[in-house]
């Protein structure tokens, strides 16, 4: 680890971590830790690989920091899962945090490898895929609601992912978006639509991971920084999250009781959930609100949305599976990056804050030259430096982080 003192928070799917956590933080503060800079990691991550990230990502703080902050480090390890760009996904990864699912994780494997050129294939394909995300059972359906793509057509569903895809790629001028295979691996007829049956695989997961993140969020990290104000009042948190992480971080915010409001910070980089999850009102539905509405509130200080058009992880393929989950009409609709222009499925690592009157935008040269607004919502735009979903270990954006903390040097 390039920092410390630095500790590691473990929770697993349900929000549940060992016993001592809480106790751990307090005794950074008693030892004279005035800021405590907690990392949640995105989904494809393996415990280990995220150690490395945040000790990419800490590395440039010590030499940020302001006389008199000592600051302190934690990074957030919770099971969310491998998923690699392989020709198909990486089942033995996905076993290991989904375990109850093995059965069903080996035979939709076979499918995809197989790709067999017949519509019983993929009505069993999208059979598994309701297993994979407990669609009829305590998972997804009683969270609210069930993504429409997992009970829609699987023939129909198959196809319009492998339409987003092909789009994106043509577009691009690459071969492939987001996943390198030769197109004779999938080949003709019905057997081309394996390759849109891999994404829907993919965001099957997905699902199962957003459910999760947001879980571990409320359920955890937002109960034990409660336990930490409790003890340790005077200790200034700042929550940092990446990707699905911002989503945790974000939902941290709902399990802290109103009493306490420990932290000082909120940034999310490249945050996987929608831009409009803080609105009071919804621009296309004003009787509904977001997700978080209000949530920002609880922060004492601002919530920093990093965001990158050149994300196209969240500028195209989150789109895709948000209107896939909520309309099972849009599969038949025109798909790829000019479907992903709709706001109403945009995602707050692609454009920042949406729906918050008086929201500050900021490029990011302007943030490290003049700093962060000490509050309220503010949208940094970050294309200048993220050039991909996961191109955030980056100092700048560690700069990012210190300045809204208020913990950099003047």
């Amino acid at each position: 680890m390039s920092v410390e003192p630095y500790r590691e928070i473990v929770f697993d799917k349900d929000g549940d971590g060992p016993a001592g956590q809480a106790a751990g933080l307090v005794a950074l503060a008693r030892r004279g830790v005035t800021d405590l800079v907690v990392f949640a990691h995105g989904w494809n991550n393996s415990p280990s690989g995220a150690t490395r990230w945040y000790s990419d990502f800490f590395a440039p703080f010590p030499g940020l920091l302001a006389p008199g902050v000592e600051a302190g480090y934690a990074g957030v390890i919770w099971p969310s899962m491998m998923f690699t760009d392989e020709p198909v996904p990486d089942f033995r990864a996905l076993v290991t945090t989904l375990p109850e699912k093995e059965r069903t994780l080996v035979r939709l494997t076979e499918l995809l490898v197989l790709a067999p050129p017949e519509e019983p294939a993929f009505r069993e394909f999208g059979a598994l895929l309701r297993e994979l995300a407990d669609v009829g059972g305590e998972g997804l359906a009683a969270a609210g609601g069930v993504p429409e793509f997992l009970v829609a057509d699987p023939v129909e569903v198959c196809a319009a992912f492998t339409e987003a895809l092909e789009a994106e790629a043509q577009e691009a001028g690459a071969q492939e978006a987001g996943a390198p295979v030769p197109e004779a691996a999938f080949g003709d007829g019905l057997g081309r639509l394996w390759k849109g049956g891999r994404e829907a695989m993919r965001q099957a997961t997905y699902y199962v991971m957003k459910r999760r993140a947001g879980q571990v969020g409320e359920r955890g990290l937002g109960p034990l920084l409660a336990e930490v104000a409790r003890a340790a009042p005077g200790l200034r948190v700042h929550l940092v999250g990446h990707s699905m992480g911002a989503r945790l971080v974000a939902y941290a915010l709902r399990g802290l009781p109103g009493a306490h409001r420990p932290v000082r910070s909120l940034t999310l980089l490249q945050g996987a959930f929608s831009h409009y999850a803080f609105a009071a009102r919804l621009p296309h539905d004003p009787a509904r609100s977001g997700a978080l509405r209000d949530m920002q509130l609880r922060v004492r200080g601002p919530v920093v949305a990093c965001h990158s058009h050149h994300d196209t992880a969240l500028g195209v393929m989150y789109p895709l599976a948000s209107r896939a989950a909520r309309d099972s009409a849009s599969l038949a609709g025109p798909l790829g990056r000019l479907a992903a222009r709709d706001p109403r499925w945009g995602a707050i690592g692609w454009d920042g804050v949406q729906g918050v009157p008086g929201a500050a935008r900021r490029t990011l040269a302007a943030v490290l030259r003049d700093g962060v607004p000490a509050s309220g919502c503010v949208s940094v735009d970050a294309a200048e430096a993220v050039r991909s979903h996961s191109d955030v270990r980056r100092p700048e954006l560690a700069r990012v982080v210190v300045s809204a903390a208020r913990i950099g040097r003047r």
